[in-house]
């Protein structure tokens, strides 16, 4: 791998990484860790530079941000919902699940946040409005990852389950409830049906779920090394174009296939494209509506973790952290890094992309 291409931040953490993300309109970037910090980064020269560390009190699971580089959000093992001034340092806690919150999004468009709990709850919070208490809808299972467009929410549970929200009417319902002058944590539940209940592509344990920045579908992901490939059209031809297809497998000395979950899916902002990060320490580039592979890169020295396109779509972080897939216990030196890569012009275009 080309090292003009590619950088290592300094300063990763020193447990695994759980999330990291890309703010909007710069090269700042949040990561998550089960040390129980979230560290920020300015990774728009060579080797980055770690800003600031903000301490909690538990593993952070997820973080994002939200309508601009100084305000962020955070979720992890200690159940809460946190907002994070990244100026100042202050952690206000938004809402407060029943069990570990696991994952975050933010829509620009609606002004809300929503985390998803292993409580099998979704959070909706309304950070510019404080006096707009936090919702809770109900789902039918443990949720394992969230992600949303400009439009709709898609939920990924246990048990195949899978859930895809219409945001105006999720926004609206949960901006209905009575308005408090006392901040609240505890959420009010709110009755609202999924625009669309679907049973997952995949038949093992999903991972990740990620949504096309075209608003058209979604991909996913799941530990037995396959990802599906999906729209939102519910008509029989738009859903007859769906698949999902095999990969993060590596023959092993007897030739026999060992397959890796595929833990992390990332979609370029601009080409559609998609990358997918798997246990067996690679990263690849798919063109999902021509099924196709664009590339895939140089192993690295451990699992896949979290991936995350700057939002001009010109750099790729990777975060690597041990998965322990080959069996071994501890996390040994070394193996904890975060990777900035930069794109080439035409390197995350699609095969059939002018």
């Amino acid at each position: 791998m080309s090292t003009q291409t590619q950088f290592e931040l300094s300063d990763p953490p020193s447990d695994a990484i759980s999330a990291i993300k890309f703010a909007p309109a710069s090269l700042r970037l949040l990561v998550a860790s089960w040390d129980r910090n979230v560290y920020l980064y300015d990774t728009s020269k060579s080797g980055g530079k770690l800003l600031q560390t903000f301490e909690h009190r538990a593993p952070v699971l997820d973080v994002c941000f939200g309508d601009n580089d100084e305000d962020a959000y955070t979720a992890g093992l200690d159940w809460d919902v946190r907002r994070l001034n990244l100026s100042d340092g202050t952690q206000t806690v938004l809402s407060s699940h029943t069990t570990s919150a696991k994952s975050l999004v933010y829509s620009s468009k609606h002004r809300i946040l929503i985390s998803g709990s292993w409580d099998s709850t979704l959070h909706i919070h309304h950070p510019s409005f404080p006096s707009i208490p936090p919702a809770s809808v109900a789902l039918p299972s443990k949720p394992f990852s969230i992600s949303l467009t400009a439009t709709k929410l898609v939920v990924a549970m246990a048990s195949r389950a899978l859930h895809i929200y219409d945001l105006a009417a999720l926004a609206a319902a949960a901006s209905s409830l009575p308005e408090t002058t006392e901040p609240m944590t505890a959420a009010t539940p709110i009755q609202i049906e999924p625009w669309q209940r679907r049973e997952g592509s995949l038949k093992f344990m999903t991972r990740a779920v990620a949504c096309m920045p075209n608003d058209a579908g979604y991909a996913s992901s799941s530990i037995e090394g396959r990802v599906a490939v999906e729209w939102f059209d519910p008509s029989a031809e738009s859903q007859a174009r769906k698949y999902a297809f095999k990969c993060h497998r590596q023959a092993n000395d007897q030739g026999i296939d060992v397959v890796y979950p595929v833990n992390a899916l990332a979609f370029h902002p601009g080409h559609g494209t998609f990358a997918s990060g798997g246990g067996d320490g690679f990263v690849a580039l798919w063109d999902g509506v021509a099924k196709r592979r664009i590339r895939q890169y140089q192993k690295y020295a451990s699992s896949v973790s979290s991936l995350s396109f700057s939002g001009d779509g010109k750099y790729l972080a990777v975060a690597i952290s041990p998965g322990f897939e080959d069996g071994s216990e501890g996390v040994g030196e070394g193996v904890i890094k975060i990777f900035v890569r930069e794109l080439g012009e035409n390197e995350a275009k699609g095969k059939g992309m002018k």
